[in-house]
């Protein structure tokens, strides 16, 4: 089971936004942004998709301080495409912001191309 980690002002609607894709395997479960790093460091969650209003600053300022540059991305405001997000996959992201205003195209496709490499 992958578990993904949501946080942020729009954790409740990626967590909906997540689970009304019926993906087998996935599991998104709301949380802070401090229990989300831990939770990574300690491997029991897989990845982290956080939202604020612009997706650039507040979405990962715990997680990038815990776990690092390398383990984060954020989109701020862009839509990414699924190369985009393939790539960052492959490259170790683990932790992802973005924007409030993007859940319903972000989320989404983040969550497909994490099920499809589970």
């Amino acid at each position: 089971m992958t578990k993904i980690l949501t946080g942020g002002v729009g954790k409740v609607e990626v967590t909906r936004a997540v689970d009304a894709l019926g993906l087998d395997g996935v599991e998104a479960v709301e949380s802070s942004d401090m229990d989300a790093a831990m939770q990574l460091r300690a491997g029991q969650a897989d990845y982290y998709l956080g939202t604020c209003h612009t997706g650039a600053g507040a979405s990962l300022g715990v997680l990038v301080g815990l776990m690092g540059n390398a383990a984060c991305h954020t989109f701020g405001r862009s839509v990414p495409t699924e190369d985009d997000v393939d790539a960052l996959l492959a490259d170790g992201k683990k932790v992802f912001g973005f924007a409030m205003d993007q859940i319903d195209t972000v989320a989404p496709m983040l969550a497909r191309a994490i099920a499809a490499r589970a």
